[in-house]
């Protein structure tokens, strides 16, 4: 696990690379790289770095500045090796030399988004992949010096525009995730950044050393749009989220405000709710009594958070690994999506001990430098963003409210029908794609296939002739859940093949599972369907599936080891399952 950013070092990175060893059944992700720039070394580093994260590269890479003629070529190697995600790694000492000879300065930015836009749209066309775009980095030479932006046709404000103008474009993209090369090298420090020697020998985009933070920042984006990221913050609170010990100090002791060390508490405070506002899930686990540990969100004046940001509130003087356990229970995601944040070394190491998924950064004992720590390791990284994450915190307080009513019924059945559910089954639609495709990421239990279908593969199954995608929304009493689930069912012969099935672990145990497989049943039966047939591709995560079509009687057709296990049935033999709930839309 990433606990501090000493880990990225070239050499040892080098040795390591050497003695990766990978059980057969971690998983295998196919990346291309294509670049105008050398990446020999660069692909040893992403190999390494995804092993960390038990997942096995298997990478191509194109040739030398070879981008266009990989991508525009539909009989390259490029898509023979059919990747799921490939990575464009364009740079500035490139860019500069094309900028250096265009007759016309004013069109450049125009005409070089213009180019980068059609590789997009060329690669869309060819393969559903994932395409990672790279900015360029900001150039160190200034002819205007401080002037520099304000002269358009200088290049730096050339640079600084086709980076914005690719923000902007990729907003559109479906197919395209970005990947700020420039905010890296800006961090480092753009002269540290450059070695202009290793650039005219070797073609290295950078300084050797460097080379590690470019990999791990690439990757970041890979594992993120492939379903590996933070979805909750686990808080601590006496001198995390403020400074000095409420039970002892009281409301008017502790130091929150804005001097000193108390404007250093409100900083992480901020940080912590944007992070809740771009759907991250917040908790909190304090040794402390409730009474006391709530009270600074209920009354005191600079405090940033309340409790309805939190969706997950432990206070007591139990283990904090086994307070994470209830959390991680409640919550129902796995303990690698946690990240941990306590100020105090001891309550660290007891995390990392007994949950050593969970990742547990080293904090500073200068609360003013808390950001900056958790800032160098990237541990938010996302590759989707829609209105769902907005209310995400309010849907899982509302689960504990469920849970809590749960406990008064003597039976799962009673309980169920308490709940006054409303079930929508309804097509793909553009409206719905990013949080289709944003369930598709991030779901990893309860998934049965783990086919990491993007915008532009979602939108290409919503006019596929054989296909029937669709989702299904939940909502009861408590709340709305929002769209919880994504099948997608093709036809196959006399067959009807359920070719991805994925339901948010939210919703277990509701009775969802009973009423769509009731849904494609009676769908296969309208259409003259012989038989229904599924797939179990196993992952590190998914084992809870495993037996899932078994459970609705499916018979096992074959076992293909890594491939998965394909399961039938024929449509006159199933039962119909019970689902206490309403049906208010039904669109197969």
């Amino acid at each position: 696990m990433r606990y501090e950013a000493a880990t990225l070092d070239y050499f040892a990175l080098l040795k390591e690379g050497k003695t990766i060893a990978l059980p057969e059944s971690a998983r295998t992700i196919r990346l291309a790289i294509l670049a105008d720039c050398a990446t020999q070394q660069l692909g040893t580093f992403l190999k390494t770095l995804a092993a960390r994260n038990g997942v096995r590269l298997e990478i191509y890479e194109g040739g030398y500045d070879a981008i266009d003629l990989d991508i525009l070529n539909p009989a390259s190697d490029l898509y023979a090796f059919d990747p799921a995600y490939v990575i464009v790694l364009m740079t500035e000492e490139k860019l500069k030399s094309r900028l250096y000879e265009a007759a016309d300065r004013s069109a450049f930015a125009g005409d070089t988004i213009a180019r980068i836009r059609g590789l997009w749209q060329a690669f869309a066309e060819r393969s559903g992949a994932t395409l990672i775009q790279s900015t360029f980095v900001l150039p160190t030479e200034r002819a205007f010096g401080n002037y520099e932006l304000k002269a358009a046709d200088s290049v730096g404000a050339i640079v600084a525009e086709i980076n914005h103008q690719l923000a902007v474009q990729s907003r559109e993209a479906k197919n395209v995730l970005l990947a700020d090369v420039d905010f890296l090298a800006a961090g480092i420090g753009r002269l540290q950044w450059r070695d202009p020697r290793m650039w005219n020998m070797a073609k290295i985009p950078c300084r050797l050393d460097h080379l590690p933070a470019l990999a791990q920042s690439l990757l970041d984006v890979l594992l993120a749009a492939s379903g590996l990221f933070t979805k909750c913050v686990v808080l601590d609170l006496d001198n995390t989220l403020w400074g000095g010990v409420i039970g002892d100090d009281g409301l008017d002791g502790i130091q929150l405000g804005e001097f000193d060390e108390g404007e250093a508490f409100v900083g992480l405070q901020k940080f912590a709710k944007e992070l809740k506002r771009r759907g991250v899930i917040l908790a909190v686990v304090s040794k402390n009594d409730h009474a006391n540990a709530i009270l600074p969100f209920a009354e005191h004046p600079y405090m940033v958070l309340r409790e309805d940001d939190i969706s997950v509130f432990v206070a007591n003087w139990e283990n904090k690994a086994d307070n994470i356990r209830l959390i991680q229970k409640t919550l129902n995601i796995g303990f690698d999506s946690f990240v941990f944040l306590d100020d105090n070394p001891f309550e660290r190491n007891i995390v990392r001990t007994y949950l050593p998924d969970v990742i547990v950064p080293e904090l500073p004992e200068d609360p003013s430098l808390y950001i900056d720590a958790i800032a160098r390791l990237n541990l938010f990284e996302t590759a989707s963003y829609s209105k769902a994450d907005l209310s995400r915190a309010d849907q899982y307080r509302e689960e504990a409210q469920r849970e809590l009513t749960k406990a008064r019924y003597g039976s799962i059945t009673d309980y169920l029908a308490s709940l006054d559910m409303e079930i929508r089954l309804e097509r793909f639609s553009s409206f719905n794609l990013p949080r289709i495709a944003q369930l598709i990421q991030r779901s990893n239990q309860f998934n049965l296939m783990t086919r990491r279908y993007g915008e532009a593969a979602c939108e290409a199954l919503m006019h596929a002739p054989d296909a029937v995608p669709f989702t299904l929304k939940l909502g009861d009493k408590f709340g709305d859940y929002g769209l919880i689930s994504v099948i997608v069912l093709k036809h196959d012969g006399d067959d009807l093949a359920i070719d991805e099935y994925l339901m948010s672990c939210r919703v277990l145990q509701r009775g969802v599972e009973n009423f769509a497989m009731n849904a494609i049943f009676s769908y296969a039966a309208r259409i003259g369907a012989k038989r229904v047939t599924g797939r179990y591709i196993p992952t590190a995560k998914n084992a809870m599936v495993k037996n899932f079509f078994g459970t609705f009687g499916f018979e096992i057709e074959a076992d293909e080891g890594t491939a998965g296990v394909r399961w039938a049935l024929d449509v006159d033999r199933y039962e119909p399952r019970e689902a206490i709930m309403t049906v208010a839309v039904n669109e197969i």
